[in-house]
């Protein structure tokens, strides 16, 4: 694809179409990480953290037996209420 650097206010900008964008997984919104590789620039999805975990499998790793305590945190400190 190939598209033009464009100033937008302050800033420059480039316009990517909707099909390179859904064959990089990436939508209007995401969050993105912008790098320089050898020259060129890299344009790729932040980590997503969204559906990385699965709470059963992180369950499984509560060793048995383990006991949780309560922590106390200290007074209110602005307007909570309890």
């Amino acid at each position: 694809m190939v598209t033009k650097v464009q100033k937008w206010g302050n800033s420059q900008g480039l316009r990517l179409s909707r099909q390179l964008l859904e064959e990089a997984q990436i939508a209007v919104g995401d969050e993105v990480n912008v790098a320089v590789h050898d020259g060129a620039i890299v344009v790729a999805p932040a980590k997503r953290l969204r559906g990385k975990h699965n709470l059963r499998e992180l369950v499984r790793q509560i060793p048995k037996g383990h006991k949780s305590e309560e922590i106390d945190w200290g007074g209110p400190v602005g307007q909570e209420v309890w």
